[in-house]
């Protein structure tokens, strides 16, 4: 019979032995599994920060076959970290054996803008990726499989993915934004001097590019008065509407100035951010950002993916209703609608 402690270290490390009927595994993919964003976000899987600390999962891992042997590094360290939650590691360059089955898919893999590139070039290079990767997820992908796109342009290759993927709901497939929501709560707190855990409510409106808007005038935080607007802590309409945007829109470019690398940390922290809260939900009464297929809310034109303000329950999200909507705020929403609808018109061409 084990003893009480061990008992105890068991459970602490494989919570599911307290369950009846342990969980059966979670497939996950994650394409460009060997660069930064999917080197870190692999491990955060791994460890239960995605789909919860008693959730097992199998990783299939995609990358290019210039990278098999970078992918297979990414293998042996996943293997050697020893995780409890690990049940078993895919590593391929093969579209149809990484999409096999997976329950849940995060697409960080794409064409990179490169110096001197036309946003015009980016989608004519992502384009074909999320076409041939459409038909993949539609043919091998499980049922009710649930869509991340993380690689840029993100809103655009969504559309993409949806388009050449009917079968799969367009409510499954979204794209991410929520990096730079993180991103706007962080600035919120540093302004207020508060914890970043008590600040809620940013949000993001739009494209995941620099017509995006950064919206803090719905949020709330925490002070020793209670929850309160941050409009009314803040009370600097000059700083809400430009340093705040500004920063938050060109914080990756700043990230890539200090440390000569783009943001893969955070962008895998808010990869696996947007997943856990789409799958296992939302607090009560918090609201966060999801780049989702656009069904007219506030104006946004039917078939684009534009982030909005979602609250999520049962793994469905649903897109916060009734804000007030400023004329500041409201052209600044159509102009990143207009980005999407440029993008959507651009990416026809070549489909």
């Amino acid at each position: 019979m084990p003893s009480k402690s061990l008992l105890q270290r068991l459970v602490k490390w494989c919570p599911w032995l307290l369950r009846d009927e342990p969980k059966r595994p979670v497939k996950v993919l994650v394409t460009g599994a060997a660069g930064q964003i999917g080197y870190a976000v692999v491990a955060m899987i791994a460890r239960g920060l995605m789909l919860g600390a008693d959730q097992p999962v199998v990783l299939h891992m995609l990358d290019l076959p210039r990278s098999r042997d970078a992918l297979n590094g990414v293998r042996m360290e996943l293997i050697d970290a020893a995780l409890p939650l690990l049940r078993g590691v895919v590593a391929t360059s093969d579209e149809a054996e990484a999409f096999d089955g997976v329950n849940v898919a995060i697409l960080i893999g794409g064409s990179p803008r490169r110096e001197g590139m036309e946003r015009k070039d980016l989608i004519a290079k992502n384009v074909p990726i999320y076409k041939s990767q459409a038909a993949a997820l539609q043919k091998h992908a499980a049922p009710n499989c649930k869509v991340l796109v993380v690689a840029n342009p993100a809103n655009t290759n969504a559309l993409v993915l949806k388009e050449f993927a009917p079968a799969v709901p367009a409510k499954n497939i979204s794209c991410l934004t929520r990096f730079d929501h993180n991103r706007a709560l962080g600035q919120v707190a540093q302004k207020l001097n508060v914890h970043v855990g008590d600040v809620k409510n940013a949000i993001i409106w739009g494209n995941h590019s620099s017509t995006q808007l950064p919206d803090a005038s719905h949020g709330t935080a925490w002070t020793e008065r209670g929850e309160r607007p941050v409009r009314e802590l803040i009370a600097d309409e000059t700083w809400l509407r430009e340093e705040f945007v500004r920063t938050v829109q060109q914080r990756g470019a700043a990230v890539i100035k200090a440390r000569g690398q783009s943001s893969s940390l955070s962008a895998a922290s808010a990869t696996c951010d947007h997943m856990r809260d789409w799958i296992l939900g939302t607090p009560k009464g918090t609201w966060v950002s999801m780049g989702v297929y656009s069904d007219g809310s506030y104006s946004v034109p039917d078939g684009l993916f534009y982030s909005f303000p979602v609250t999520c329950e049962k793994g469905e999200w649903s897109v916060v209703q009734g804000l007030q909507i400023d004329d500041f705020a409201r052209s600044k929403m159509e102009a990143s609608a207009s980005e999407l609808m440029e993008e959507k018109t651009i990416a026809y061409e070549f489909l």
